[in-house]
C-alpha cells in the first residue's frame, strides 16, 4: 500500500504554470505567499483566498471551486459542487463522526443502500477508506470538492445534526406522536422551550443558510410525521430539511418570540417582523406570517433585502422606452397611477424604487402601508393598524391633512380605499397604488367592480403597468442555441416580431446553483389612459376591447416583454411562458 501523499503547494504552482492559469510572476509571488500561509492551508484554498484573475482568460477568476474542477480533472477524479440544497443532512453525518471527518478533512456526500460517497480534498489521501468501509459496510466512492466547501459544511452540517439530537434528547418524547391531537399538543409550551440553545442554533442556521442561498421567503410547514422547511429561491421553492414535527413547532415557536408574535395564540393568523444581520453585517428585515393548517402552524419568513432601495430602473427590466413613459407619467402633478400583479411579482420593488426616484427634498411624498416593507428616510411613512380602525383608508383621510404632494397606498382592496384614492387625486395629489389584476387592462374594470363611477375612473386614472418576474439566465453559464420558431411565434402572437437569429439556453454552473439561472427582472405591460381609451370606459365595460385599444396605442404585452428579453439573451420562451401565456389573456 502506498503511503498516503498531501498536495504539495510548489508542485500544485507548478501545474498550475505549466496550464497556463498563472504566468511566471504570478507563480513566483504565489510561492512566497503559501509558505507564510503556513502549512495547515490547501494550496486551492490558499490560491483562492488572493482573488487572481486566469493569466489565460482574464474574465475567469481562480476561485476554489474553478481550482477544484481543474485539478480534479488533472488526477483523473470527479468533482462535486456541494449544493447544500441537495443534501440529506441526517443521511451525511451519520455516516461518519464530526472528529473523523475534521481529522481526514472529507465529509460524506451521497448515500445510497450501496454506496457512500465521499468527498475530499486531497486525492493522494486514501488512508481513510479502509476503516470507513469496515465500519459502514458499504462501497466507499471518493469525489473531488473544494476544501473550503469542505471545511465550511463540516461545521454547518454537524451543528445543525447535533442542535436536532440535542433538542431532542433534552426536551421531547416522540412516543407521544401518534395522532392529529397529540401532535397539535406536542406544540405547547409546557413541552416546547423555544428559548433551548438547540432550537436558538437551528433558527440561526437557517437564517443564516436563507441569505447565504438568496432565498426570498423561509416556510416552515407541518405535516402528520414531521415539519418541512423550504426556501424560495428565484420564485421558485426548494425543500431543504425535514425536522421532527415537535422540534418544528419549537422553531416556529422561536421565530414568534423573535416577531414579538402572541406565542400562546395558535388558532388566527398572526404577523410579526424581526431585524437582523446576514454574516456581512448587513441588516435585514423579515416579515413573519403564520396560518393555522390541520397539524400545527405554518409559518412564511418574507425576507427584504435593503438593497432593494438602491436598485434602478434597468435594474429592475424597465429600461428605454417603457421608463421614459412611466417617469413621465409619475411625474405629473395629480391623477392615479397603478401597478398590478399577483403576490410576488415585484409590485413593492417597483413602488419603492418610483418613490426613490422622485422623492426630491421640495417634494411631500406620504405613504399609508400594511406593512411597512422598507423603512426609507426620504419618505413619511404610516402602518395601518386594523385594530386601531386605522385601515387604507382612514390613513388616506389622515394623510390628506398632511399636506402630502404624493400619496402612495399599499394597495386598493375595496370600495372606500378606492373612493379615498379618487378624491385624493380629484383634489391634486398624485396617488400611486398597487391593485390585484392579472393584466393592465383588467386593473380598468377591477376599479368599477369595486364601485368606482366610471366617469371618476375617466377623470383620474392615469394608466396602469402589470408586471411579472422571470428568472434570468446565469450569464457564467449559459449558451446559444437555436430558436424554436413554433413556440416563438405562440408567444408572440398576435405581433409580428420577427424570429432572433439565435437564443439562449441555461445550462447550470456553481454560481447559479446547476439551475442555469441567475436572479429575476421584471417585464412589463404599460396601458396609458388617453382619450381614445376614456371612450371605452364605461359602467359594462369588457376587457377585450380595452386591451385592444391599449395595443393600437402601443402597449406591448407581458409575453411580448418576455420575448424581447428573450431575444437579448436574458431569458427563455419556456420562462416567459410559465408566468404569462397566451391563455391568461383570454
Amino acid at each position: 500500500m502506498t503511503a498516503d501523499r498531501q498536495i504539495i503547494p510548489i508542485k500544485f504552482l507548478e501545474k498550475m504554470l505549466v496550464d497556463g492559469l498563472i504566468d511566471k510572476k504570478q507563480f513566483e509571488t504565489l510561492r512566497i505567499k503559501l509558505r507564510t500561509m503556513g502549512e495547515g492551508k490547501h494550496p486551492i484554498a490558499g490560491v483562492a483566498s488572493l482573488n487572481l484573475k486566469h493569466a489565460s482568460q482574464p474574465h475567469q477568476t481562480l476561485t476554489d471551486e474553478f481550482l477544484t474542477e481543474w485539478f480534479a480533472n488533472k488526477c483523473g477524479m470527479s468533482y462535486v459542487f456541494i449544493d447544500p440544497l441537495k443534501i440529506d443532512v441526517d443521511s451525511v453525518t451519520s455516516v461518519m463522526s464530526k472528529a473523523f471527518a475534521q481529522r481526514h478533512k472529507i465529509i460524506a456526500y451521497d448515500v445510497n443502500d450501496t454506496t457512500v460517497t465521499v468527498a475530499t480534498a486531497e486525492p493522494g489521501v486514501k488512508g481513510w477508506m479502509n476503516g470507513l468501509q469496515h465500519a459502514v459496510r458499504k462501497d466507499i466512492k471518493r469525489v473531488m470538492a473544494s476544501p473550503v466547501a469542505i471545511e465550511r459544511y463540516q461545521r454547518e452540517f454537524y451543528a445543525l445534526s447535533q442542535s436536532i439530537k440535542g433538542a431532542k434528547q433534552e426536551n421531547y418524547q416522540e412516543s407521544n406522536v401518534g395522532n392529529l391531537e397529540s401532535l397539535i399538543e406536542l406544540g405547547n409550551l409546557g413541552e416546547v422551550d423555544a428559548n433551548d440553545q438547540h432550537i436558538v442554533q437551528i433558527v440561526d442556521w437557517l437564517l443564516q443558510y436563507a441569505y447565504s442561498q438568496r432565498a426570498s421567503d423561509i416556510h416552515i410547514e407541518p405535516r402528520r410525521e414531521q415539519g418541512i422547511v423550504r426556501f424560495r429561491i428565484d420564485g421558485v421553492l426548494h425543500k431543504v430539511y425535514e425536522l421532527p414535527a415537535n422540534i418544528t413547532s419549537a422553531v416556529l415557536a422561536r421565530f414568534k418570540i423573535l416577531g414579538r408574535m402572541d406565542v400562546a395564540e395558535r388558532r388566527k393568523p398572526l404577523d410579526g417582523r424581526v431585524k437582523t444581520r446576514t454574516p456581512d453585517n448587513l441588516e435585514i428585515e423579515l416579515r413573519l406570517s403564520t396560518l393555522p393548517t390541520a397539524f400545527g402552524e405554518k409559518l412564511v419568513a418574507r425576507i427584504f433585502d435593503p438593497v432593494v432601495l438602491t436598485r434602478d430602473f434597468s435594474q429592475l427590466g424597465i429600461d428605454g422606452k417603457l421608463q421614459r413613459q412611466w417617469l413621465s407619467m409619475v411625474s405629473q402633478p395629480n391623477g392615479i397611477v397603478l401597478v398590478t400583479g399577483p403576490t410576488g411579482s415585484g409590485k413593492t420593488t417597483t413602488l419603492y424604487a418610483t418613490l426613490q426616484s422622485i422623492a426630491k427634498p421640495e417634494v411631500n411624498v406620504c405613504t399609508i402601508e400594511d406593512p411597512i416593507e422598507m423603512v426609507d428616510p426620504k419618505l413619511n411613512q404610516m402602518q395601518v393598524h386594523h385594530d386601531i380602525d386605522l385601515s387604507f383608508a382612514a390613513g388616506v383621510r389622515a394623510l390628506l391633512r398632511q399636506d402630502p404632494d404624493i400619496i402612495m397606498i399599499g394597495e386598493i382592496r375595496d370600495k372606500e380605499t378606492a373612493d379615498m384614492a379618487v378624491q385624493a387625486s380629484l383634489t391634486g395629489h398624485l396617488v400611486i397604488s398597487t391593485l390585484h389584476t392579472n393584466d393592465a387592462s383588467s386593473a380598468v374594470t377591477r376599479l368599477i367592480d369595486l364601485g368606482v363611477e366610471p366617469f371618476l375612473v375617466n377623470a383620474t386614472l392615469l394608466g396602469v403597468m402589470a408586471q411579472r418576474l422571470v428568472r434570468t439566465l446565469c450569464p457564467h453559464c449559459k449558451k446559444t442555441t437555436r430558436v424554436d420558431e413554433k413556440m416563438w411565434k405562440y408567444l408572440v402572437t398576435p405581433y409580428a416580431l420577427p424570429v432572433p437569429k439565435k437564443v439562449c439556453a441555461p445550462v447550470g454552473c456553481n454560481e447559479c446553483r446547476q439551475t442555469g439561472y441567475l436572479g429575476r427582472q421584471g417585464i412589463y405591460e404599460f396601458l396609458t389612459a388617453n382619450p381614445a381609451m376614456k371612450k371605452l370606459i364605461t359602467r359594462n365595460c369588457d376587457v377585450a376591447p380595452i386591451r385592444d385599444q391599449a395595443i393600437s396605442d402601443g402597449m406591448n404585452l407581458l409575453r411580448v416583454s418576455g420575448a424581447m428579453k428573450v431575444a437579448e439573451g436574458l431569458t427563455t420562451i419556456e420562462e416567459v411562458l410559465r408566468v404569462a401565456s397566451p391563455e391568461m389573456e383570454s
